[in-house]
This record gives C-alpha cells, structure tokens and sequence, in this order.
C-alpha cells in the first residue's frame, strides 16, 4: 500500500515537473520567436523611415502606422503571456493600462488596413485622381482619424471600467491572470466590448472586400493597366487575409473556453499553446514578411538593414589586418 501511494505521488511530481518544464520551454521559444519578429518588425520600421521615398508616400505611411501597431500589440501580448505563464498576478490599474493599449492598437490595425485598401482602390479605379486625393496631407489626416476613433474607444472602455465598484474590493490584486476579457468587469463593458468589435470587423470587412470587387470589375475594363491592377487585386486580398486574421484574435478567448470544456488539461495545454503562435504571434509580423518580400522597393534596403550588423562584425578583423600591414 505504501508502494502504491509512493507511486502515484512520484508520477503526480512527474507530471507537474513535466507541465513546468513544457511551460518553461514554450514561453522561452515563444519569446525568442517574438523577439526576432520584434527585431524584424523593428528593421522594417526604421526602413521606412530611411528613405524620403518612403515618407513622402502615402501607402509606405500608412504601412508604417500598421506596422507600428502590430509591433506594440505583439510586444504586450507577449508580455502579458508571460506574466500568466509565470504566475504573477497585477492589480487592476496596471492590468488596466496593458490592455487598454492593447485594446487601442488592437482597433488600429484593421481600421488601417481599411485605409490602404482605399488608397488601392483610388489608384487603379481613379488613376488620374489618385495624386489629387490620396496626398500626403489627406494620408496623414487619415491616420489622426484611426487613432482618434481607437482613442475614443478606449476612453468608452475606461469610463465604463469606472462604473465598478473597486471600492467594495478588500484589495485592487487581481486574482486571476491580467487578459482584455478579465477586465470587463461589468455588464455594460461586455456589451459595449462586444458590440464595438463585431462592428468595427464587420464594417472594416464590407469596405475591404468592397474595393476588392471593385478592383476585380476595373480588371476587366480595357482601359486599365492590367499588371498595376493584378498587382492591387492581389494587395487587396492579402489585406483580407490580414483583416481575418486580426479578427481571429478577438476571438482567441472564446475560443480557448469551448474547447476547454470537451478536451483533457493536457490536449488543452498543447492546443492553446499552437492557437497563441497562430492567432496572437504570427499575424503581427505578417505585414513585414509580406510588404518586405513583394515589394521590389522595400526589400533591398530591408534585406541590407537586417544584414547591415553581421557585414559590419565580418569587416571590421579586415579592416584591423589591413591596417596592420
């Protein structure tokens, strides 16, 4: 009887050790994979602003400003994974402050992908016009608009967030692991928070997959350049994909509850960890492998700035021998 209780003590150590080790070694790889992605997204950023080409325009700013926001929403979902997977639990406010920046270029990166799809849609449906409409001004203008809509989402979420009666709490420690779905702390703010992200995914979808209709109908147009318009039927579906996949994100919780309830602790475990490096981690740095590899503009200089350090490490013994000799 004793052989037997220290047998099921030993394999409950087992699996526990096993369970630590697996969480160990996923958030290691997960962030290395998230820094390099990170150092990418970082390289394509500072390539961008590099060059007058590519500040003076228009769909090279607004990818920039997508960039941006996918970069520091990876940044914090990473962050926020690793806490949990550490067992540190926030108090309120700061939890707080995480999400609302990651609510806030959550809602940034499809309204930006709306954006560019139009200015797609005015270069091959309105060739003579594009100069006149999509200027620099009238880009710049349009991003203060993105960011001031996710601005007053936020501040919605934050009044709403108020409303709750913290002061009833013996502490503001959390207890349960800092997530956007563990701050919606009222009625009100689960609505509110549903209601804005089925609206905003719908309406951004109707838009994007509406210029791509309407680049598909100028393709068959005789009139038309038919590469620059394959080219922008192309750049348009990518924008869908990346829309579908910034919509899978809201849906990653909801997700991971239903399949929590008809699946073992162990599947459960794997499957969450393979949906957090497909859902969360790959489609913030889609944009860079997409812009970086297709277009014949930015990839040289991207390529030479991501080799740049190595080239300079190779030069530098070459340079201290010749000047030996």
């Amino acid at each position: 009887m004793s052989y037997e209780n220290q047998s099921q003590t030993n394999s409950t150590v087992g699996l526990q050790y096993q369970g630590y080790f697996a969480r160990v070694l996923f958030s290691v790889l997960s962030t290395m994979s998230c820094c390099v992605f990170l150092f990418i997204n970082g390289t394509m950023l500072f390539t961008l602003r590099s060059k007058t080409v590519f500040r003076e325009t228009s769909r090279y700013v607004l990818l920039f400003n997508l960039l941006f926001a996918d970069t520091v929403q990876m940044a914090l979902s990473q962050l926020l994974y690793i806490l949990a997977a550490c067992s540190i639990l926030l108090t309120y406010p700061v939890c707080g402050v995480l999400t609302m920046l990651a609510n806030l270029t959550n809602v940034i990166s499809p309204l930006t992908l709306v954006v560019m799809s139009l200015e797609r849609f005015v270069a091959v449906c309105y060739p003579l016009r594009h100069s006149t409409i999509i200027t620099i001004r009238n880009t710049e203008l349009s991003i203060f608009v993105v960011w001031t809509i996710s601005s007053l989402n936020v501040l919605t979420r934050v009044v709403l967030l108020l409303d709750f009666p913290f002061e009833d709490l013996e502490s503001l420690q959390m207890k349960d692991f800092c997530a956007l779905e563990t701050m919606l702390l009222g009625t009100m703010s689960v609505v509110y928070f549903e209601a804005s992200t089925y609206s905003l995914f719908v309406s951004a979808g109707v838009v994007v997959t509406s210029s791509y209709i309407g680049v598909i109908i100028a393709a068959r147009s005789a009139s038309t350049d038919k590469a620059s318009t394959q080219k922008a039927r192309n750049t348009l579906l990518l924008h869908l994909v990346q829309l579908g996949l910034s919509l899978s994100s809201t849906i990653y919780n909801p997700l991971l509850i239903a399949i929590y309830k008809v699946l073992d602790i162990i599947t459960f475990v794997h499957i969450q960890r393979f949906l957090y490096v497909c859902i969360i981690i790959f489609p913030r740095c889609l944009s860079s492998l997409i812009y970086g590899i297709r277009d014949q503009t930015i990839r040289p200089i991207l390529v030479y700035n991501l080799c740049c350090q190595w080239r300079g490490s190779l030069s530098h013994p070459v340079v201290r021998a010749k000047a030996k000799i």
